[in-house]
């Protein structure tokens, strides 16, 4: 198995790629003087994924909250569960869902390549049971629960639910109680074996590791299951959200709200390019040096807990501004007139140089963080990207691209969520 060597001579650092014969693509980061190496095993399969191709090239609709179902499950063995194998290597491991992805994951100062195949072989040898599923499904019952008194958590699903028609994205990660009844053992075995064959899946290292040690826990560890990766359902999204406001009442000491720009998007995939845009775009904006900011604060309408984002993925990107406000739809006003004068003008050279030497610094930095560079590889090679291409496509960034995507905000695509506190009637 070749190695192939992905080189910064700017940060001093290489990302080593393998594509496996069982068909797994690995990413090595080594770092020289680090103690810990931090080793990620993920399959694009996540929250989103509420439909499955089958062979006749049609998609068959799953029940919502199946790919965070499977995470929980598969920790489970017929004998010792995962996280009793770590601890006797004194690995600490974990796992998460996202709205496109699964991970599962440890980091650790010794044993590491024992380590790593406790990860691969409990990510590749399913263990479900009718019984166990159905405790699970009170687990999660329960998860989704709690979720929804979370003020942050409700603020951002309300928001997508008020921008988002039928992508289900929408969808609480876990699902929801009634979706997660439908699930039992035999669906679980048959979505495993459908988004978890090796060609969907990557496996990324970074920290104290030699590559060749890796490569032959992976001989050992893998086993070639067949499939290939994924391909997703695309449905258009009408630009225009689903209402304007949305406003809930939930136990909070103050209002807050989350401001959400729904793009036009006609291709599933945002690109390398867009995505640094818009980041860059958001900091001239919503930064904490902006004009706007400071302006919001001095009338405090924010505090310093002010944020944005852009969330994407696959088939839905949107700008995020949100934080703590007394007034959110008086503050939520004055971004929307904020924008459209940006619209008009377009951003400001020095601002957008600013902005862009902030972005790119922020991305070097990153690089000394190996959790942040597991993740950050795993990420880019579900993007369709190579190592390190981010920084490239940062330098090569021009205010022109930026102010292209600044035009496509626009305040009749936005919706506005609201969580106020509860009333004494309440």
């Amino acid at each position: 198995m070749k190695l192939k060597e992905y080189r910064n001579d700017l940060l001093g650092e290489s990302v080593f790629h393998a594509k496996h014969s069982s068909g797994l693509n690995i990413y090595i980061m080594p770092k020289s003087g680090y103690s810990t190496t931090y080793a990620i095993f993920a399959t694009e399969y996540g929250s989103i994924d509420t439909s499955v191709k089958k062979a006749d090239g049609t998609f068959e609709t799953i029940p919502e909250g199946t790919a965070h179902f499977l995470e929980h499950k598969l920790f489970e063995g017929e004998e010792l569960d995962a996280f009793e194998q770590f601890a006797k290597t004194g690995a600490s491991a974990n796992a998460y869902t996202s709205f496109d992805r699964t991970a599962y994951l440890f980091s650790c100062n010794e044993n590491f390549e024992e380590s790593l195949g406790i990860l691969l072989d409990f990510v590749q040898k399913p263990y479900f049971t009718q019984e166990t599923v159905e405790k699970e499904q009170g687990i999660i019952g329960q998860e989704i629960r709690m979720y929804k008194d979370l003020a942050d958590w409700e603020v951002m699903f309300n928001l997508l639910t008020a921008l988002y028609y039928e992508h289900p994205v929408r969808i609480d990660i876990a699902g929801t109680q009634e979706s997660i009844a439908k699930i039992d053992a035999d669906l679980l075995y048959d979505l495993y074996r459908n988004f978890y064959n090796l060609n969907n899946m990557v496996l990324c290292i970074c920290g104290n590791v030699d590559c060749e040690k890796v490569l032959a826990v992976a001989d050992k560890h893998l086993e070639k299951t067949g499939g290939s990766k994924i391909e997703r359902k695309f449905v258009y999204e009408s630009p225009k959200p689903v209402k304007p406001l949305v406003e809930e009442s939930l136990s909070v000491a103050q209002k807050q709200f989350l401001l959400g720009y729904k793009e036009d998007r006609k291709t599933p995939e945002v690109s390398l390019e867009d995505e640094l845009a818009s980041q860059i775009m958001l900091e001239i904006l919503f930064g904490k040096t902006s004009p706007l900011f400071n302006d919001l604060l001095s009338k405090g309408l924010v505090d310093m807990g002010f944020y944005n984002e852009f969330f994407n993925g696959f088939g839905y990107a949107c700008c995020m501004i949100g934080g703590t406000s007394k007034d959110p739809e008086q503050t939520a006003e004055i971004i929307r007139k904020a924008v459209s004068e940006a619209v008009k003008t377009g951003l400001d050279p020095a601002d957008f140089e600013r902005a862009k030497r902030k972005l790119y610094g922020s991305m070097v930095k990153m690089y000394n963080d190996i959790e942040i560079v597991s993740n950050h590889l795993m990420s880019i090679h579900f993007g369709g990207c190579k190592p390190f291409a981010e920084l490239d496509a940062c330098r090569k960034l021009t205010l022109e691209r930026v102010n292209r995507r600044l035009r496509k905000l626009k305040n009749s695509y936005s919706a506005l969520s609201i969580i106020n506190p509860l009333s004494q009637e309440q």
